[in-house]
């Protein structure tokens, strides 16, 4: 079993408490992108039958059964048209998507879905997605009315949906963005601290410095407002515990929720690294029995120990982060006054068509890639870290160098003359640098594309939730 392999697996179970039961079998499958591959596909929870392999393939949601509106529950009348059913996006049948969902319970038994991801892992590709959705984004829940999402598990839990909670979110997801979920694993608060905990903490690469009241201890009363105080999160890499990493991930006070869903992928991404760095196949058996008892999920170990080998050697470069942002959202206000976020269907179609648009490698031909060394040439500790952040981002491949050198005011791109056409100038509306900062240095035998030399006038802080067609 590959390390990589069952970091990301792990990854998909560890992170989702930012902000057991089963899903019924009964219920979306996948729709075939080609000729299907011989052999058994992956084991994966279904919610409705999936068809049969045909050169043109009928819609899974053509033959969908949906329960009716105000089905279940005693729903308000929709503030809104109920929309119709998106298309299922177009994936291959051995791509699985595991739902990760954090909950903002403190006690009892309500609770809502704050933090809401699609993880989505392609093991031809060796690539994979994380899709972060708005907790506020304002869709039909199947059987119930017009709502927002992140009550959708609640309202499944509550009024009795087939398959409960999990059932009706995936339907839900389903139902308004096409994408089929597979698995799902649900963790709340206290458990994240101590899966962070059992990690040793994680190093985040911060890339935009974030202030936000925070409690002085963990363990102080939330209702007592001198037990609060402005806190700053610097820009660079910071190692954070259970309760930091939490805290960070969770605060939206001085923000909003597009921002907390990048600091959400941060620390999702930090973990994937320390997973990485641990080699955690010997502590299988102790990470899981910890895990056993602070996540719910529809996934055992066996399902784990299935799905890792799907994963294969998934780099951080070969994990996009994709957010439904503000350009693929309006801002409402609903009768009653909820602040809500209407979808925008074509933009959020076509954002999803591209993140999901896992490209299949050519076997008659090696696989081009844009590599980059990075250097950090800045006065500044883990500058060269952020910009490889940013570069993985934006899909390219970077390797942290273990040249040192010496501290430069300005931020240079040598080109080794060995990328293909147009990838300079896509490196350089990543990075957001000026033509002249290129350096054309012609070394044909350099095992990389460019070297970034990252000066003190380089900029780290980035927003991956806004301008995504790319």
């Amino acid at each position: 079993m590959k390390p990589r392999a069952l970091a990301l697996v792990l990854t998909a179970l560890i992170l989702t408490a930012c902000s057991g039961r089963g899903l019924a079998q009964v219920g979306a499958g996948r729709l075939p992108k080609g000729t299907a591959r011989p052999g058994a596909p992956a084991q994966a929870i279904t919610l409705v039958p999936p068809p049969t392999v045909t050169p043109r393939p009928t819609p899974i949601l053509q033959m969908r059964a949906w329960p009716a509106p105000l089905t279940y529950g005693s729903p308000p009348t929709p503030a809104t048209p109920m929309p119709a059913p998106a298309q299922p996006l177009l994936l291959d049948p051995d791509v699985v998507n595991i739902l990760l969902l954090g909950s903002d319970r403190r006690s009892g038994r309500s609770f809502r879905t704050d933090t809401i991801i699609v993880l989505s892992i392609d093991p031809d590709t060796r690539s994979a997605v994380l899709l972060s959705i708005p907790r506020d984004l304002y869709v039909y829940i199947p059987g119930f009315t017009v709502q927002r999402i992140n009550a959708a598990f609640l309202y499944g839990d509550t009024y009795g949906y087939p398959g409960g909670g999990p059932a009706m979110l995936a339907d839900t997801i389903l139902y308004n963005l096409g994408i089929p979920i597979h698995h799902y694993a649900r963790v709340e608060m206290s458990g994240f601290r101590q899966i962070i905990d059992t990690l040793g903490g994680i190093d985040v690469r911060v890339t935009c410095p974030y202030t936000d009241w925070r409690l002085k201890s963990p363990n102080l009363p939330l209702n007592d407002e001198d037990n609060w105080v402005l806190f700053t999160v610097p820009t660079g890499v910071v190692h954070m515990n259970g309760d930091y990493a939490l805290w960070y991930a969770r605060s939206r006070m001085h923000s909003s929720d597009f921002d907390r869903a990048r600091r959400q992928q941060e620390v999702l991404r930090a973990i994937y690294r320390q997973a990485l760095r641990l080699q955690i196949i010997p502590r299988i058996p102790e990470l899981y029995a910890q895990l056993a008892q602070t996540i719910t999920s529809d996934m055992g170990l066996a399902d784990i120990l299935a799905l890792a080998p799907l994963a294969g050697q998934v780099d951080l470069a070969r994990v996009r982060s994709v957010f439904i942002g503000r350009d693929e959202v309006i801002s409402w206000r609903t009768p009653s006054g909820g602040q809500v976020l209407l979808p925008k269907p074509e933009a959020i179609r076509a954002l999803l068509e591209r993140a999901f648009d896992f490209e299949q490698p050519d076997p008659l031909a090696p696989e081009a890639s844009t590599s980059i060394e990075v250097v950090n040439a800045s006065s500044r500790p883990g500058w060269a870290e952020l910009a490889v952040e940013r570069l993985n981002y934006a899909g390219f491949t970077a390797h942290l160098s273990q040249v040192v050198a010496g501290a430069t005011a300005r931020t240079r791109l040598i080109d080794f003359g060995r990328a293909s056409p147009g990838e300079r100038e896509r490196l350089l509306a990543a990075l957001r640098l000026p033509v002249s900062a290129v350096v054309e240095q012609a070394e044909p035998a350099s095992p990389f594309s460019f070297r970034l030399e990252v000066g003190d006038d380089y900029d780290p802080c980035f927003n991956p939730t806004r301008d995504q067609a790319r």
